[in-house]
């Protein structure tokens, strides 16, 4: 049928079919509520969170899928967050080796912040802290 989803479309329905999470499960890797909560509580403490941290904090171990399940929630945080005006959370979620937000982050928000240099290094990191600061700014004020 033209326009019907199947359960494997949203991202809960992704996350179920893969064993990862359920769509509506408070706490889980796709409770929007939740991991922005956790988001804006690290802005106010003026911290980044690991890919691990965020996970742990989740009630799960890292693992790429899950990871990448996490990513497609930040993206959502940070588009309904644009719409209020209000500064990404995502960038605030980091790698443990580099302390940088991981690839997605870079191709997506990034580049429409109009940066584009390369996604390590020196510059990375300024351009990261400098709208991780912008977010602790806007969360240590409200």
């Amino acid at each position: 049928m033209p326009g019907r989803q199947s359960p494997g479309d949203t991202l809960g329905g992704w996350l179920v079919a893969n064993g990862l999470d359920a769509p509506d499960g408070p706490g889980g890797i796709a409770d929007v509520a939740r991991v922005r909560a956790l988001l804006v509580a690290a802005a106010r403490e003026g911290r980044a969170l690991t890919y691990s941290e965020m996970l742990s904090a989740l009630g799960h171990r890292f693992t790429r899928p899950k990871m990448r399940a996490l990513c497609a929630t930040l993206d959502r945080i940070d588009i309904d967050g644009e719409a209020a005006g209000e500064p990404g959370l995502a960038v605030l979620v980091v790698r443990q080796s580099d302390g940088l937000p991981g690839q997605g982050w870079w191709i997506g928000t990034a580049a429409e912040a109009g940066y584009t240099g390369e996604w390590v290094g020196p510059d990375a990191l300024t351009f990261a802290e400098e709208r991780q600061a912008e977010a602790f700014r806007y969360w240590q004020t409200r």
